[in-house]
């Protein structure tokens, strides 16, 4: 049991952070600059902890500008307020993803205008049909040798889909559930304390207002994981934080109502 409980965490955390950190922090916003070596590590370790669920980072990057372009109107490409639960919401961020990756669907120029990391070799070796069965392969074998009863094996769908799901969990909540800081014009929330949980990524208010800021927090109780794991790496040289991601920047007080 407990080599279950240390590989589930473990396989949620690593690829949630690499979800965050790269695909989400570098490929989408840029937020800061690495080498080139640096670079396909970050890349490398995201197929890596990702595993059978591996998403491009150039076409996860093109989504998720459209994202924050369009937010919760009908042509995000994923909005809660326009499905009826969870599952129609996925398909359709599922067939806009796919769109990019085979190049059926052409993004805008607005959302490649910015360099976006891209690795052929990496991409089709990792999109392969045969590399994701061979990590669902691992997994299976994983829970066949060290799962006490069958009972464990409902973990392994989030195994397989663990990209996916995260996505959706951050997607789904982050725009339903929770606390406003600011007037976006959108449906975005924070859902603390599951922004902690979520490596920050369920700050999704904060993060809309101040799209390029590196740090997901913005009050004194708000806490995002992720940041100063950015903020150690800036200073051993393995990134260079951009100065728009670190200013400084505080959620608004409330103003009180006039009796």
């Amino acid at each position: 049991m407990v080599a279950i409980l240390i590989f589930f965490f473990s396989h949620w955390f690593l690829s949630l952070f690499f979800h965050t950190f790269f695909l989400h922090r570098y490929a989408s916003h840029q937020m800061y600059d690495t080498s080139k070596g640096w670079e396909r590590v970050f890349y490398f370790c995201t197929w890596f902890f990702q595993g059978s669920s591996y998403l491009i980072p150039r076409a996860y990057g093109v989504m998720h500008r459209m994202h924050h372009e369009y937010s919760d109107t009908e042509h995000d490409p994923h909005s809660p307020h326009f499905f009826k639960d969870v599952w129609h919401m996925m398909t359709h961020t599922r067939e806009i993803y796919a769109g990019f990756v085979t190049g059926t669907r052409v993004p805008d120029a607005q959302f490649t205008k910015d360099p976006l990391p891209t690795w052929d070799a990496m991409d089709k070796f990792g999109d392969s049909r045969w590399t994701r069965f061979t990590w669902i392969g691992i997994y299976v074998a994983f829970y066949a040798v060290f799962a006490p009863s069958l009972w464990w094996w409902l973990l392994l769908p989030i195994h397989f889909l663990v990209g996916p799901v995260q996505g959706a969990v951050v997607n789904w909540c982050g725009h339903k559930y929770g606390y406003s800081n600011f007037d976006n014009g959108d449906h975005s929330r924070n859902s603390e304390p599951w922004g902690i949980f979520l490596l920050g990524e369920l700050f999704q208010n904060n993060h809309h207002k101040h799209k390029d800021s590196a740090n997901f927090a913005k009050k004194w109780y708000e806490f995002d994981p992720t940041y100063p794991v950015m903020k150690a790496m800036h200073w051993v040289g393995i990134i260079k934080l951009r100065e728009s991601a670190t200013a400084k920047i505080k959620a608004p007080k409330k103003v009180k109502q006039a009796a």
